[in-house]
This record gives structure tokens, sequence and C-alpha cells, in this order.
């Protein structure tokens, strides 16, 4: 296993690319006269940051990017709890990062505001105008179904080498799904960054996008074990059915 800065360096630089590119997107170029990308561009946007860095850094770091991912997968038994607060630590400064080079890019264009610079709210900074409640749910049920995406790709027992392509597709819907309510979290640190810089509304309602996401991972953390977990076959001692090296340990 690589060193545990080394890790956290590699967390740190994707989730940069994650804010830079994503957040980017819904900035630079959502909005573009005439030639705008609209949301189903910058859902696409993060999916491809994600579906990126799990190839580029997935082998050194296992490409988190995401405090609820971590969170999901330690509940998962997938990851050490001993080393969840570093990953999270790497993840908000690669965030913050990432952001501050973007706010530096968007605040060269005359009349730029950093009130809507990409940042999560709900009720009257909901994107659609939907309520705290509205936006508490959908960000649990879709962190929550990108948690089953992720524990699901990366199974041993799923095909090998298409983790990220799940991965990526699966943050694409989600963003898809919540960029009308909430302008799609999904990951705290996503919404740290641009909120950083953003400031008043951004940070006051930022407690939400930390609670859905790591909710909706801890569930996901839960069930998911419960519904993929293989049944173990005990053959007589006398007979065995099949050689011991077929027998697998449940995940």
């Amino acid at each position: 296993m690589m060193p545990l800065g080394r890790r956290m360096g590699a967390e740190f630089i994707g989730t940069f690319w994650l804010v830079f590119g994503g957040c980017g997107a819904a900035v630079l170029a959502a909005a573009f006269p005439n030639l705008g990308i609209g949301f189903l561009g910058v859902a696409l946007a993060f999916g491809l940051t994600v579906l990126t860095m799990v190839y580029a850094i997935g082998h050194i770091s296992g490409g988190h990017m995401n405090p609820a991912v971590t969170v999901g997968l330690v509940v998962g038994k997938r990851f050490p709890a001993s080393e969840r607060l570093q990953y999270m630590i790497a993840q908000v400064l690669g965030a913050i990062a990432g952001a501050a080079v973007l706010y530096v890019i968007a605040s060269g264009k005359p009349g730029f505001e950093a009130g809507g610079f990409a940042t999560n709210g709900f009720s009257e900074h909901s994107p659609g105008g939907y309520s705290l409640g509205a936006s508490l749910l959908v960000e649990i049920v879709v962190t929550f179904m990108f948690l089953m995406i992720i524990l699901g790709a990366t199974d041993r027992r799923a095909p090998q080498g298409f983790a990220a392509i799940a991965i990526g597709l699966g943050l694409t819907l989600a963003n898809l799904v919540a960029i009308p309510v909430t302008n799609a979290s999904v990951n705290p640190a996503r919404s740290t960054g641009p909120a950083f810089f953003a400031g008043g509304w951004a940070l006051q309602q930022l407690w939400l996008f930390w609670l859905a996401p790591i909710v909706g991972a801890v569930l996901a953390g839960l069930i998911y074990p419960l519904v993929a977990a293989e049944r173990r076959h005990v053959a007589p001692v006398e007979r065995p059915a099949w050689p011991e090296s077929d027998i697998r340990t449940p995940v």
C-alpha cells in the first residue's frame, strides 16, 4: 500500500480536478451565450472528472475525492476508519484549491459575482425553489445510490476494469436529478470549496450538504453488504463439494 502522505496527495489532486472541472463547467460554460452546455453538460462534466480521476489515482488512493464516499467505505468495511479524517482533510483542501483557481479565472470577467459561484442551496437559493425538506431528501437519495454504485462496481465479483465508467456515469445521473433542486452536491467537499469563496448564505446552508450526503453514504455502507453478501456453502467434511480454493469469503 502507498504511504498515507502520497495517498492524501492523490486525493487532493483528484478533488481539485473534480471541483475545478465540474464547478468550472457550471460557472464558465453552462450559460455561455448561444453555446451554453446547460444542466446536461454540467452533469456530464462532473461525471467525467470522477471517471478520469478514478483511472488516474484509483490505484494510488482508491479515488474517493469525496468525504461521503470515504465515510461510506468505512461503514461498508472497505476502508480503515483510522485514515478517514486524513482523507477528508485532503479532499476539502483540494476542493478549496480548485475553487480558488476557478475564482481567479471567473473574476477576470467584468460583472462577475461570487454569489452564484456553483454553490449549493435550498429554498430561495435552490435553482428551482425547492424546500429544505425536498433538498435534504434528494441529496440523501442520490448519494445513497452513488455509493451503492461505487460499492457494487468495486466488488471483487463485479466485472474488472469498468468501475470508473459506472461510477462516472452514476455521478452524471445523480447530478441530472439533483441540479434543479440543490445544484447537486453529492459531495461535501465539492460544496465547501465554492461556499468558501461565495460566503454569506452559501456558508450558512453548507450544513445540509455535509449532513445529507454523509447520511446517504452511511445508509449505503450498511445496506450494500446485506444485499450483496455471498451465501457460504458448507460441504460435508467427508466429501467436499468443490476445492477449498473456490470458497469465497463474503463481502
